[in-house]
């Protein structure tokens, strides 16, 4: 018996002790989609989840496609390749294998192609 009541004592401690984050458990509800810049916005995401796992040019994993500058981004939103492939419609779904990116990246990636991809 006492060591039942140690074993539940612990286990509350255990589970009382974890942590998420308000973000992370509702996500967040200020993304700011309005004028979105290139280096400040979309950059970070693009790094981040696409070219620093699989688009840089040395990856065999990125299928040939860089991500890696201003300049190889915008052939991929120009063309309707990236937004199609971050929202799974229509393209090769990415990340790949992987769940899609937050709906704030993706809204901010949407903007920025919207806005005329800026360089920005």
């Amino acid at each position: 018996m006492k060591s039942l009541f140690i074993i539940l004592l612990v286990s509350v401690f255990v589970v009382g002790c974890y942590y998420d984050s308000e973000e992370d458990l509702y996500g967040t509800s200020n993304c700011i989609t309005t004028n979105p810049s290139f280096a400040n916005d979309i950059q970070p995401i693009i790094n981040l989840s696409c070219a620093a796992p699989c688009h840089f040019p040395a990856s065999s994993l990125g299928g040939g496609i860089s991500l890696d500058s201003y300049n190889s981004v915008l052939i991929e939103a120009k063309n309707g390749s990236l937004v199609g492939s971050i929202k799974h419609e229509g393209f090769s779904a990415m990340p790949k294998d992987q769940p899609k990116l937050d709906d704030c990246k993706i809204a901010k990636i949407d903007a920025w192609v919207k806005a005329g991809s800026l360089n920005n």
